[in-house]
This record gives C-alpha cells, structure tokens and sequence, in this order.
C-alpha cells in the first residue's frame, strides 16, 4: 500500500467518522492506520480536523497524550499534522484480538479544550506461520494397520482475518497423507494418516515435511520436519550366510584355537535381534566335547586335543534362535576336517668333530661327520643340512643321510682365529622346522708371518755431544701370530766403519727396540751412521726382517775459529812493518781464520775490535783483508795496533781475536820471520798414510836445504848500489801474488796442512790434505840475506803427531 492510497484511507476513514461523530457525538474522533508505518508518516491534520488556528497552537500548548501505550505517535505544533514517532506492530499491542486501538487526548490551554481521539491500527500480513517444535517425532510399529490417524502439532500465526493460517500441505509420501481439521475457535490442525502398511526391514525412518501456510497476499508460510521411525516387531527368522560350512583345521592346534565364527543376521532389531547358538540334537557327544560353541557370538574353538591319525572329519548341526516374544530360529550344518601337520622336529647328531686344528691344514680335510633324520613321512620327513654361508667349510655327502664337514678354503689364524660353525637341518614340510647346533673351531697359530717394521727406512737425527747411553730411538717391530711364534728379539747387524764395529757405537734391546748410542759423536769427526737391524720371531724356523737405519749427527757450535795467518805465538802480537810510502788500496795484512764446525756453524765474519786510526784500514768482513785507505801522511803515527776478531756462524757465536803490531818505515828492512808451530790433531795413520808423511817430510827437508844454501850464497855477493837491493817483493805485488784472493775455511772433509814461508813481502801457501783429527805444525822461514835475528830462524818443518796430542788455538 503506497503513502498516497494511505492518505485517500485516512482522510475517507476521518470524514465518515466525523459524519457519523456530527450525527452521534462530536466528542471522539476516528482515525484508521495500518501497521508498520514509517516513521515520521502523517496520518492527519488536527488542526484542520479540529477546527483550530495552526498559528494559535504554540500559544495554547497543543499536546498529545496516548492513554495505556507507548507514544508512537505526535502533533507537529507548527503545522498541526499528527505523525508517525514510532512503528506500531499490532501483533504487539493488541495481540490476537480481531480489533485494535490507541486511544489519543489532544489537550490545548487558554482556553482549555481536550479532544478525545481514537486511532484503528488496521492488520497486515507480515507474520509467518509457526510451528511451536521444527521437529516432530512420530513412532509408529511395523504392524500398524492401513487407515490409522496420527495427530501433529499444530501451527500459529499471530496476524487476524484473512492473514492467519489458512491450511496444512505435506511432502509426498507413498505411505502417509494428511487431512486438515478446524477446531471451535476456528484454529486449523492436521492429522496424518497411514494409508500403506509400514516394514522397518526395508525403511526404518520416514522423514516427512509438514508446510503451514496462511491466506494473506501474498501467502506466508512455515514448515517443520515430521520424523517417522518404524516400530519393529519380531517378523524375520535368523539365517546364516551357507547352509553348509567345510573347515580345514591342523591336527595339534591348541587348545581355545578358533575353527569358524558363525555369524547369523537377524534383519529385525532390538531383542527381536539378538541370537543364541546351541548344537542341535544331531550333533554327537564325541564333537561336543571336542569343540567348545560359544552361545553368544557363534565361535566355535578348540576344546580337546585333534588328532589326525584317531579322528579325520567332525560333523556338527548349530540352531540360531533369536529372543523375541515369538521367537524364530535358523540352522546350519559344519564339517570340520582335520589336516595332518609336520609335528616331528629334524635331529641332528654330530659323530665327529676335530678341534683345534692348525691354520695350514690341508683342503679337502675332514673336520666333522654329522648325521641327520625326521620321523615325520613324505616331504615332511625330508631333510637338508646347511651351514652359514663365506665359510672356507662345505658339506660333502657320504651316505644316506651323513655329512662330512670339509675344508675347502685355505685357513688364516690372523684373520680368523676360530669359527663359530651352526649346522642345521630343516625338513621340507609347511612350515618347515628345523633343529641347529653350534660347534667352535679353533685355529692353532703357525709361524708364518715375518716381523714387519711400520717403516723400512728410519732416520734419526743425533746432536752431537750427547751422553752416553742415553736413548736415541725405538725401533718396534710387530709379528700378528702367536705366543713364541710372536715373540721377537731386536739385533744390530755387524758392519765394520774404520775398523770400528757397529755394537761399539751403538747399542740395542733385544726385547722392545729401543735403540741406545754407546759414545759421545763429535760431528767434525763423525758426521753419519748407516746400518741395519734385525727383527727375528722366536718361532721354529724364525723368520725374520731388517731395517734401514740412518744415524745422522747434528753439529753443535762447539769449536771456536782458529786464526792460522799471521801466526803468532799463545797470546803474542803479531808485528808487522810497511813503508810509508804505500799507496791508498794497499793490502797490509790478511787475517785467516779455520773453524771446523759445519757449514753453517763455520762461516766466519772478521771485523774490527781496536783500530788506532779508522780513517787509515778498511777490513773485508769476509775475506779478512786489511787495506789502507788513504797514503800515510806525516801527521800519521809510525805505530798503529789492530784488533781483528773472527766471529763464526753459530748460536751463540764463538770467536777468536789476533792483534797486529803495524810500524812504517821509511826504507826497506831486513826480513824475518819467526818459526811456531801450530798442532793439529788428527786421527790414528795408517801405515800407508805414515809412509806417505816420511817421504814427503825427507823430500821437503832436501828442498828446504837446498833453497836455504841457495838464499846465503845469494846474499853474501857484493852489490854495486850503496843501498841493498829489497830482498824480497813490494808489498802490494806480495799480497796479490799469495792468497789475498781467498780465505781458508775448513767446511769439507779435509784438514790442510799449510806450509807458510813469509817474508816481509810475501807467503806461500802449500795446501796438502791430511786425515781428519791430524795435528799440524806451521813453521815460518825467512828469505833474506842469510843474516838471523834469533834461533827461530831455522829451516820450517813440517812435523805430524797422533791424535792424542792437545789441540792448541
């Protein structure tokens, strides 16, 4: 209904109202509204349907007044329209009453009137039906008859007229329809009616929808849902699924075994349903009392014991009956077949068994005969004997049912000592059984493994100066067999180096190893070891290995440089002269120094301790040169002394220090020399080395004579020249001329003898090898006019002694 067609309604209701009002009453007035307006909707003009100045009502306090109810609605007291302030459900107000009202006064002031107003709040259908359950539970048994009325819960609808409910309608159903009733008060229900006999077997729940629909346009409507659940009564019989049952079952089974679980099916349900089993009349006392029939869930087991050979077949009748009021029963027939089992165990007997054997026996050797057998027939008194498998062992059969245990790999104590050998014997029945037994073979130990070092060179590293006795290393060797085959003794293999044996150098334990040097090694002496040791097993025959050992001594900074040029006596100063007049780069002086340490140890730096004049010398640091600097002037002093050390390589460095004596003059100087020996020791001479020491010592002694006779007779001539003639060479070509370009460093095998003849001007050098450890002499001689200053100034000698003399710096 649209506002315009409410406003025709209103205005029409209020003039046939005041129409009837003027003839009967002027004191009410009539205004008819549907529900469920807007808010805010004019339902009249009070002030033109009262008569009223619209302007006078502010003045007067027009108000509105709704008797016993809410204020839905209100006076516009600026227009006097009357309004909508709230919704109206006349379900609410008025519930089912078939009229509705609001009673409204309008009361104004000055003067003051009250308008008595009636509203007529008309129906609308905005209500659906309702049914008071969603749900509704019917139960109906299976042997209801056709024809029978059930009555259901009726719907409500709170809209009045035409809009209430106006009839029932429900689902289609093949075994239910429905016929609708009005009651007094003119309320409709329905009954539902069973037009088709029910069976719970095939359906056991109907699910119906029941619809309420009222007569409002357009027509509302409700449903609920009707549930039918079939009632059951006791129709169907138990049956089982075969008549005739046939079951295998092993003789032997235990005791409680099950043989068959019979399940009837009742298609009824509750006690209509559930079964007892018993045995039938027919089934014989024998069977009872060897099968046991469980009378609630059917299952037949084991009660005695089964034996094939005394009883083959059972026969057996079972009843099921069901417990209802009537009760209705089924039956069955059961043959039970009892199969014969492979009830008898395999046995197994070892005859002969040979333990321990050796670790080298022969193949093909018997070690055990074992025999087999099952009582049990056919296949399943057929047997097989087997061992483990990667065993060096197989089976050989000899005779019906005997073995023989062979060797048929070759045996090793070392990786195998014994073997845990199980033979076992299986039949050939389903399943199978089987019988075993474990015999241990043990392996006795041969010697047949050689000692092995983890290496087959060793290099040990020796410091020299070591204590004697003291361990150098161990040298273990491992043999894998067994007991005196195991035990091993450590051996130094003879060897012979310079007449000297190996077991008095060093020194070995035969039981663990461990080797031991028997002396103190001196490097310079003795720089290497090379020999072999022995490792022998105490077995019958020993076998045996050796070992590569290589003794290296490591040198220590032991020995202090020597300086063997210029010579001087123990603590003495070596005094040299030079002109004057000598050029800047002269050499003056050489020192040499020897260290016999290593290479490392022995390299020597030569540096200036003292110089009177660092201005006038330069020394070379590596070759010992002393040179001047500058040309001597007159402000120099005729006097200088030099201090040269000689430092060797080694940590902490040793040294050596000579001091040199210089004078100038200023003319050529008779020459001289003093003669010392320096010793050498060396080692022991052999008797072709001694041989060799005497022929060269005659043949020096002659040529040594022969240049002294040589020198005298020269000098003794006269010389024209007021001024002697130098006697010998200029400084400057006597230093090239030697060994100015070289320095004398001990760093190989070899000792020198040197055989120095100096002059003022000159040296020479005779470099001859000697055995290690030799002593030496050096003896200087002069060259001149043959005048001598002392005795020293004898013929030079070169002069050896054994290796025990003293070693002198």
């Amino acid at each position: 209904m649209t506002m315009e067609s409410l406003k025709r309604y209103v205005v029409f209701s209020f003039c046939f109202v005041l129409s009837f009002v003027q003839i009967k009453s002027s004191s009410v007035t009539h205004y008819s509204i549907p529900e469920e307006m807007k808010e805010g909707s004019i339902v009249a003009n009070l002030a033109t349907d009262l008569s009223l100045d619209v302007k006078t009502l502010n003045q007067r306090k027009m108000r509105l007044d709704i008797v016993a109810n809410k204020k839905y609605l209100d006076v516009n007291k600026e227009t006097g329209d009357l309004y909508v302030v709230e919704k109206i459900d006349r379900e609410y107000i008025c519930n089912t009453k078939s009229s509705c009202y609001l009673r409204l006064e309008v009361i104004l002031e000055n003067p003051v009137r009250i308008f008595n107003m009636e509203v007529e709040i008309l129906d609308m259908n905005d209500n659906a039906p309702q049914f008071r359950r969603s749900t509704i539970y019917l139960d109906i048994s299976e042997a209801t008859p056709q024809g029978e009325r059930f009555s259901l819960s009726n719907a409500v609808d709170p809209d009045v007229g035409s809009n209430s409910l106006n009839t029932y309608h429900l689902s289609e159903s093949q075994y239910f329809n429905i016929q609708v009733q009005t009651g007094r008060d003119r309320s409709k229900f329905a009954d539902l009616i069973l037009k088709k006999t029910l069976d719970r077997e095939q359906q056991a729940v109907h699910n119906l929808i029941l619809t309420a629909i009222d007569g409002g346009t357009p027509a509302r409507s409700g449903t609920a849902s009707v549930i039918v659940r079939v009632l059951d009564t006791n129709d169907n019989a138990p049956t089982f699924k075969e008549s005739i049952y046939n079951v295998k079952i092993m003789e032997n089974s235990p005791i409680g075994s099950l043989v068959i679980d019979l399940n009837a099916t009742d298609l009824d349900e509750g006690s209509n349903s559930d079964i007892t089993y018993s045995y039938s009349l027919y089934t014989s006392e024998k069977t009872q009392e060897t099968f046991n029939l469980n009378p609630t869930t059917g299952e037949i087991t084991v009660r005695g014991m089964l034996n094939y050979e005394d009883f083959k077949i059972y026969d057996m009748e079972v009843i099921a009956t069901d417990k209802g009021a009537n009760s209705l029963s089924g039956q069955c027939t059961i043959k039970i077949q009892v199969e014969d089992m492979n009830d008898n165990h395999p046995e197994l007997s070892i005859k002969s068994f040979q333990s321990p054997v050796s670790e080298n026996i022969e193949l093909n050797t018997v070690i055990a005969v074992v025999s087999v057998s099952d009582k049990d027939s056919g296949d399943n008194g057929v047997v097989d004997l087997h061992i483990p498998d990667n065993m060096p062992f197989k089976l050989r059969e000899s005779s019906d049912n005997y073995y023989e245990l062979v060797v048929s790999e070759p045996l090793d104590r070392e990786k195998v000592p014994e073997y845990d050998i199980t033979f076992t014997v299986t039949d050939r029945g389903s399943p199978p059984l089987s019988d075993n037994e474990t015999m241990t073979l043990e392996l006795l130990d041969v010697n047949d493994n050689v000692p092995q070092f983890p290496q087959s060179f060793y290099t040990i590293r020796v410091m020299e100066n070591n204590v004697p006795g003291a361990l150098l290393s161990s040298l273990t060797a491992f043999d894998p067999d067994l007991h005196e085959n195991q035990y091993l003794v450590y051996f130094i293999i003879e060897k012979e180096i310079a007449n000297t044996s190996m077991s008095m150098l060093f020194s070995i334990n035969p039981e663990n190893g461990n080797l031991y040097g028997l002396k103190t090694f001196d490097y310079e002496i003795e720089k290497e070891f090379l020999f072999h040791i022995e490792a022998r097993d105490s077995g019958s025959p020993p076998l045996s290995s050796n070992v590569t050992v290589h003794i290296i001594i490591v040198d220590q900074n032991d020995n202090a440089p020597v300086i063997v040029s210029p010579w001087r006596a123990h603590g003495s100063v070596v005094e040299e002269k030079i002109p004057r007049s000598t050029d800047k780069g002269s050499l003056v002086s050489k020192v040499i120094a020897l260290d016999t340490d290593s290479v490392h140890n022995s390299r020597i730096t030569y540096q200036f301790l003292q110089v009177t004049d660092a201005t006038l010398f330069s020394l070379d640091q590596y070759n010992g040169e002393i040179r001047t600097m500058r040309m001597f002037s007159y402000k120099d002093s005729r006097h200088h002394r030099l201090v040269v050390v000689a430092k060797d390589n080694g940590e902490p460095a040793l040294s050596a220090t000579v001091t040199i004596k210089l004078s100038t003059v200023e003319t050529a100087m008779k020459a001289y020399s003093d003669m010392t020996e320096v010793p050498l020791e060396y080692d022991i001479f052999s008797d072709l080395n001694l041989y060799l020491v005497i022929g060269l010592g005659s043949v020096s002694f002659l040529l040594l004579i022969t240049i002294l006779v040589t020198i005298v007779i020269k000098c003794q001539n006269p010389k024209p020249s007021k001024t002697a003639p130098p006697c010998r060479n200029s400084v400057i070509s006597e230093r090239n001329s030697t060994i100015a370009d070289s320095t004398l460093v001990s760093n190989d095998a070899y000792w020198y003898s040197l055989f120095l003849a100096e002059t003022r001007k000159g040296k020479l050098v005779v470099r001859q090898p000697v055995p290690k450890g030799s002593r030496y002499i050096v003896s200087s001689l002069p060259r001149g006019t043959g005048l001598t200053e002392t005795s020293d100034s004898a013929a030079s000698t070169l002069q050896s002694s054994t290796s025990s003399s003293s070693r002198s710096t």
